[in-house]
């Protein structure tokens, strides 16, 4: 049985967890369809292009995370996932809806395909295991513009299947894909948004599976019940992984410290854990951090051996509707009545954005998965017109512009 106990620090490390890939344990089972980012789909990024993408990701991770997390509260996010479900929506996105969607995750315009690149570039690692799999589901007879379908195909490496969305068993087949791609770690999603729903259109999903191995492994047998602080003051004993005179890179920001846990022989990827300063609570730190803040640190980290590492061993899950989030950093229009004519000319609107996520850490490494799930449904039409107070009228001649009658009604009873 896996080990579970809340751990409130490390609610941040999902934020800072770069998306990474490779050599682990054992690959997640194998898939169907070919849904995989591939790298010749997209092309790749000099290296400036892709710090910049990456940026870009980071900035709008950070906005997000600071929207979604409660006091208190484990909070996990992937902005990777988030801003690939996005970037898939912002490229049917025209307008007022396109532009604050392209400001929102820091895009260039609604068909950024940097993003793309990006995962290509990710994927391109063989020092941990990373898969990223995106996929469409459309109404069977739904007309979308073949412009757009092509647009996601080919530049994320989208599936495209025409279902039923108001039946239980597309339903199923959304959750079996899910389940597939995160290697079980993360079951199910049509439920949260709102599946079966025959009014649903559109659904787009993004999933993303990390397995790594850290560089220098936590042994078994020096992992043993340690005291945990939390924010209230209680102390509490939580399994704590040891290393004595470990070797990591570490740095000091604004209130808080940083060190880098390395993954793989290579160590491209690794994870960053940020502890705050004894007197300055996770809490108040969160607000604080953005991604200009992580950037200086992280490129600030230089060697150091400590005299001892103590790490909590951790599971977490979570998962939320992003809809309020995402109208409050600017993203309003999408939501409500906006512009998605360049997906489809009968203009449907975005009805949820839901992400679930996975993380464990133990002595061998860290295994994680999320999922990003958005939901477009059939345009509501404008809001109904209900003579239901005083008003004014004409009767006029179309063709020539001529008004016979012009009244104003404020009592129709005469």
């Amino acid at each position: 049985m896996r080990w579970r106990r809340p751990v409130h620090w490390l609610a941040i490390l999902a934020v800072l967890l770069t998306a990474c890939a490779g050599g682990g344990a054992s690959d997640p089972a194998p898939r169907e369809g070919g849904d995989e980012v591939a790298a010749e789909l997209v092309g790749s990024l000099s290296p400036q292009e892709a710090a910049a993408a990456a940026s870009a990701v980071n900035a709008f991770g950070f906005d997000l995370h600071r929207e979604v997390a409660e006091v208190g509260e484990n909070t996990v996010t992937s902005p990777l996932s988030a801003s690939v479900l996005l970037a898939m929506v912002a490229a049917g996105a025209g307008g007022a809806t396109a532009d604050e969607m392209a400001e929102v995750l820091r895009l260039e315009g609604p068909r950024d395909t940097r993003v793309a690149a990006l995962l290509a570039d990710l994927t391109d690692a063989g020092d941990v295991t990373l898969s990223i799999a995106n996929s469409l589901w459309a109404a069977q007879g739904y007309p979308f513009e073949d412009d757009y379908l092509d647009f996601v195909r080919e530049t994320f490496g989208a599936t495209l299947d025409e279902v039923d969305l108001g039946a239980e068993e597309t339903a199923e087949r959304i959750d079996a894909w899910v389940e597939e791609r995160t290697a079980g770690l993360i079951e199910e999603i049509a439920e949260d948004l709102g599946l079966p729903d025959p009014q649903a259109v559109l659904v787009l999903l993004n999933a993303v599976y990390f397995l790594g191995t850290w560089t220098v492994t936590f042994d078994e047998s020096d992992t043993s019940d340690a005291v945990f602080h939390l924010a209230d003051g209680d102390r509490i004993e939580v399994p704590t992984m040891h290393r004595t005179d470990a070797e990591l890179e570490t740095a000091s920001g604004d209130g808080f410290t940083i060190a880098r846990l390395p993954y793989g022989e290579d160590e491209r990827f690794g994870m960053e854990v940020l502890l705050p300063d004894d007197d300055l609570p996770l809490d108040e730190l969160l607000p604080r951090l953005d991604v200009d803040t992580w950037r200086q640190t992280v490129d600030a980290l230089r060697p150091a051996t400590v005299a001892q590492l103590a790490l909590p061993r951790f599971e977490l899950d979570w998962d939320q509707e992003l809809n309020d989030a995402l109208q409050t950093l600017g993203m309003t229009s999408a939501f409500h009545g906006g512009d998605f004519t360049p997906m489809s000319s009968a203009n449907p609107w975005l009805d949820t954005v839901v992400q679930k996520t996975y993380i464990r850490v133990d002595e061998e490494g860290t295994e994680a998965a999320a999922v990003t799930g958005g939901a477009m449904v059939e345009s509501a039409g404008p809001p109904p017109f209900l003579v239901d107070r005083p008003f004014a009228f004409t009767v006029s001649d179309r063709q020539t512009g001529a008004i016979l009658f012009l009244g104003s009604v404020h009592d129709p009873r005469g």
